[in-house]
């Protein structure tokens, strides 16, 4: 093993020569020699010496490209975590620099993405941090995860599909936003393989089925290229590939489409050597393949936000099948596959000033946390602003916006002033109006409308998509909410006092109110009265701690007609499902049909003055619409008497003989009731089946979910949800 280790190292100085002859050398075998000596004895779940990993890990960032503090980190970044190492001796034996970014590995690495949301969205911060801190943390940790990814099968099922889910959750669409697009693709494909095992074993041999064919069509393309531009007089560099497993099983998951009717599966790449060739070259191919109108993208002229240039263009091909071809110089290229390491200077360990201004995203995601009022929309804030493909507006004064894929006039008007998009009342582009939930397109010139009287409308969260949009709408609509709430609590506060033959106006009046208030467990006046409206807080409880000795008279009939309903209590099933927190009396529960949660997820309850409590997952959509005030901590009680909860699954299959009955099998097998089961067929020999079942718990439907895609007709199975 000692012998395979000193090969490992030289094929790493090798690696490092390729692009940095005179690093330190010494430096990266002094750290290769303390990290093998620390971990002397460890072995991982494949039985290599632990050694094998860090080194595997450097190896990445050199391919990468990285400084020699990079590398060093990579071969030193479980030392602190998995040995007795101590950061302290790391900065006397390597200096400060290089136990910072092991400190910052070490933090990212204890993170759990799999936890309660709360915990979740502070991981997150810490995450976002240390990236902001030094960019150079997050490569570290990205060819962490890629080595483990690329050795993931010597660990328990279990342990593959946590990890599996947090890499293709966090770390693909994270190396996606940094342009790593190789590192993405391997990370989405080695995901899909642990997640959905049986759908990705269905597509690997499909695709490799027609591997030998697939291998022909492509070299004739190339020479077809090759031959025309070359006529040009254009030196170019061609190549074709069949598109990566995970990427064409979104397509026929969204798309509800088969294999076999995905005209598109090989993609062609064209390398030039200056920028002035790449559109020589598109218009070479526009004369002798037919395009396909509005499947053009100009990424040179609009470059993405994580620094991607290239030229996008859909044609026909010579057999009337569609051809994807990205066109783009050598060096946008090299940016394409290592993106914002493409650009590091490895001799100086940091990016230009030029290239860091690129990377101002990061900056904001950091800055994003203060706006965000609960864990779930500071999640989905962070998830929107890194994890999403960006278009290109236009103001019509012809300054270029930046926004995510999807973005309407409202999301353009919020970017450009908090006060453009609250006053907004209507919208333009192109010069035509349009609906305010109108889905822009890159290129397209917008106009706001506004006036002074303009409010914003709740129902604008259900469009809007970025999160500086969501963020300002939904704050300006909950301080109205509030303001509500502070007063029907003041009204119902000033009533009950009177009940008692006391004053509202005493107890605003007293000197030590603000200790009342901090004794009963509220921020302020304000606040208490804000959770009375909301109907968190007991009227009687406070009265009585502030008027000890007061007796209730009795009361007026024209009050009891004021009083707002009582909600009835819990039913049987939703009593033995759900315990609320924080709330003596019995209380009307019900489950939000928007997310129908399932015992097993994490769940959240909202009440409201009069309706009761209303139950939604910790991650349901609706609930970043609710105001954090009038959320209270529930959780799932289930004993002996609860009972199947409803839920749906649509399959998406080929309609084949005898496949209801087989899934039928599938599902009863696992011990569910099917209520009610409906198949449709299409015209193209496809079904979609839409089952209503009765499911125990979340691990139950799960368990049925991957029993129904390892039948060979099953193309996929998602649950629905309203």
């Amino acid at each position: 093993m000692e012998d395979l280790d000193k090969a490992s190292l030289e094929d790493l100085n090798e690696a490092i020569k390729s692009y940095y002859p005179d690093a330190d050398f010494g430096l990266v075998e002094r750290a290769y020699r303390f990290s093998e000596a620390r971990h002397k004895g460890q072995k991982r779940k494949s039985g290599e010496d632990y050694i094998v990993h860090p080194l595997s890990v450097a190896k990445i960032l050199a391919t990468m490209k990285m400084d020699i503090p990079s590398i060093v980190t990579g071969i030193l970044h479980d030392t602190v975590e998995d040995t007795p190492a101590t950061l302290e001796e790391l900065r006397k034996e390597f200096g400060q620099e290089i136990a910072f970014l092991v400190d910052g590995v070490t933090k990212i690495s204890q993170i759990s993405f799999s936890t309660s949301h709360e915990k979740q969205a502070e991981n997150f911060r810490k995450m976002v941090f240390a990236m902001a801190r030094d960019i150079r943390v997050i490569f570290v940790k990205l060819a962490d995860r890629t080595h483990n990814m690329r050795t993931l099968s010597h660990m328990k099922p279990e342990k593959q599909q946590k990890i599996a889910q947090e890499t293709i959750e966090i770390y693909a669409p994270l190396a996606n936003r940094l342009g790593i697009s190789w590192m993405k693709i391997e990370l989405e494909d080695l995901s899909f393989k642990y997640l959905k095992p049986d759908v990705y074993k269905k597509i690997s041999q499909l695709v490799n089925k027609k591997k030998g064919e697939r291998d022909e069509y492509i070299q004739n393309l190339i020479d077809i290229f090759t031959e025309k531009v070359s006529q040009y007089g254009l030196d170019v560099e061609v190549s074709g590939r069949a598109k990566h497993f995970y990427s064409i099983f979104k397509k026929m998951d969204t798309q509800q489409i088969n294999f076999e009717d995905i005209h598109d599966i090989v993609a062609f790449r064209v390398l030039t050597k200056k920028m002035s060739e790449c559109y020589e070259v598109l218009g070479i191919v526009h004369s002798f393949f037919k395009p396909v109108p509005g499947r053009f993208k100009d990424y040179i002229a609009m470059p993405k936000n994580n620094m991607y240039q290239s030229l996008h263009t859909t044609v026909i091909g010579p057999y009337g099948e569609r051809l994807e071809i990205q066109i783009r110089t050598t060096e946008m290229h090299q940016v394409a596959e290592l993106g914002i390491a493409a650009h590091w200077e490895y001799k100086s360990g940091k990016l230009s000033e030029k290239d860091s201004a690129k990377f101002h995203w990061l900056r904001k995601l950091a800055e994003n946390q203060e706006a965000a009022e609960s864990p779930s929309e500071y999640l989905e804030s962070l998830k929107l602003d890194l994890f999403m493909s960006d278009i290109y507006v236009f103001s019509p004064k012809g300054q270029i916006y930046e926004l995510p894929s999807g973005s309407t006039p409202l999301d353009f008007a919020y970017t450009v002033h908090t006060e453009v998009g609250n006053k907004c009342i209507g919208s333009k582009v192109n010069g035509r109006i349009v609906p305010l939930k109108h889905k822009l397109r890159s290129g397209d010139t917008v106009e706001i409308m506004t006036s002074p009287t303009a409010r914003p409308n709740k129902d604008w969260l259900k469009f809007v998509r970025t999160s500086r949009a969501k963020s300002k709408i939904r704050t300006l609509i909950r301080s109205e909410e509030r303001e509500r709430a502070r007063d029907l609590g003041h009204e119902i506060l000033e009533r009950e006092c009177k009940r008692i033959a006391e004053s509202i106006k005493d107890i605003e009046k007293r000197k030590d109110l603000s200790d009342i208030t901090g004794k009963l467990s509220f921020a302020s006046y304000d606040e208490m009265l804000i959770s009375i409206g909301y109907g968190k807080a007991s009227v009687d409880k406070i009265l009585t701690f502030i008027f000890p000795n007061s007796k209730p008279l009795a009361e007026p009939i024209e009050e009891k007609k004021k009083k707002l309903p009582t909600p009835r209590p819990n039913s049987s099933r939703q009593r033995s499902l759900v315990k609320i927190r924080g709330l003596e009396d019995e209380v009307l529960v019900r489950f939000g049909k928007c997310c129908n949660p399932l015992p097993g997820e994490e769940i959240v309850g909202y009440i409201s003055r009069g309706k009761g409590v209303t139950i939604h997952k910790l991650d349901c959509k609706k609930v970043l619409d609710l105001d954090p005030n009038r959320s209270i901590d529930v959780i799932w009680d289930l004993g002996e008497s609860a009972r199947a909860t409803m839920v749906r699954i649509k399959v998406f299959l080929d309609d084949s003989p005898g496949i209801l009955n087989l899934m039928s099998q599938v599902i009863s097998s696992r011990g569910i009731n099917i209520k009610s089961a409906n198949i449709r067929a299409r015209n193209d020999r496809k079904a979609t089946g839409l089952f209503e079942l009765e499911v125990r718990d979340k691990s139950q439907l799960n368990e049925c979910i991957r029993e129904l895609e390892r039948l060979d007709a099953v193309i996929s199975v998602d649950r629905v949800q309203n």
